[in-house]
């Protein structure tokens, strides 16, 4: 047993596919298999159930797959401790952020990022904030831009806030409503609404506000990216209640306030317990900028 193999086994569990877990670890996917065999002759027990349609954890793979994660990350640790000792920053960041981050500029953050710390390589990831958070505490990622409804906080993982803020209503540029200067949620419980789908925690923000207000409202369409959500509302289809950022320079609808509308709380979260080099560097990269856009206000 080797490390490589360790670091496969949490690849082929993340991925759920040996063809992606090769192309995560780079290397084919003879060669990854061939590693997997070996492994399960060693241990004298499968690890992975293999199908035509998808590869899943046995019982046994589910109580190796907890220690094999705990080693991989001892190795990170131990090699960006070597190269802390040098003052270098290396490694690979795991940065997972939702597709309607607008606190932070994700190029412009990298781009500093990648300037400060040339050694180092970025992996980025996108998904909605339960996904992000849940791969923190797995250790699938080193840091997450989040955003969760005004009340709630990240849980299991360390965090701080960037940017409170409230949803503005988007309405198509000839709806009835779009000549207001500001709107309460009264005012769009008869409109069909376009949002995120249910149990996530992008639809989760409007669907409190809703309840808290005792209305109900009719989510006639439920997608996953924002410039999908305003497609529908530049269609005439529905209305949304998205972060005023999202809305800036999209052509064809009309961003309204709504003042008793969903709060939402962007934040940057971490591992609480050991974050990695290449996280503590990203966070003083965020730092500095930050600094400069207070200085600048």
């Amino acid at each position: 047993m080797d490390l490589q193999q360790l670091r496969y086994v949490v690849a082929v569990a993340a991925t759920g596919s040996f063809t992606r877990a090769a192309e995560q670890c780079f290397v084919t996917q003879s060669a990854l298999s061939h590693q997997m065999a070996a492994l399960e002759r060693e241990l004298g027990h499968r690890l992975f159930a293999r199908s035509s349609r998808s590869v899943r954890l046995t019982e046994a793979g589910e109580a190796f797959l907890e220690h094999a994660r705990v080693a991989v990350r001892a190795a990170e640790h131990a090699k960006d401790a070597v190269a802390a000792v040098a003052g270098e920053v290396t490694g690979t960041l795991r940065l997972g952020a939702i597709p309607t981050v607008t606190a932070i500029s994700v190029p412009e953050l990298l781009r500093a990022f990648r300037e400060a710390h040339p050694a180092a390589r970025v992996e980025l990831r996108g998904g909605n904030s339960d996904e992000l958070i849940a791969a923190l505490r797995r250790d699938d990622l080193d840091i997450a831009l989040l955003g969760l409804r005004g009340d709630l906080e990240p849980a299991g993982v360390a965090s701080r806030a960037v940017q409170h803020q409230r949803l503005v209503a988007v309405l198509p540029h000839d709806h009835g409503l779009a000549t207001r200067r500001r709107l309460r949620l009264a005012d769009l419980a008869g409109c069909a609404f376009a949002d995120f789908p249910a149990g996530t925690s992008g639809r989760a923000q409007s669907d409190a506000a809703f309840t808290a207000a005792g209305l109900e409202r009719d989510v006639a369409f439920e997608v996953d990216t924002a410039p999908l959500l305003l497609g529908l509302v530049r269609a005439g289809l529905a209305v949304t209640l998205l972060a005023p950022g999202v809305v800036d320079g999209a052509e064809g609808v009309v961003a309204v306030a709504v003042s008793d509308g969903p709060e939402r709380t962007e934040y940057v979260a971490w591992d609480a317990v050991a974050p990695r080099g290449v996280a503590r560097a990203l966070l003083a990269v965020l730092d500095g900028m930050r600094n400069q856009e207070s200085e600048r206000g």
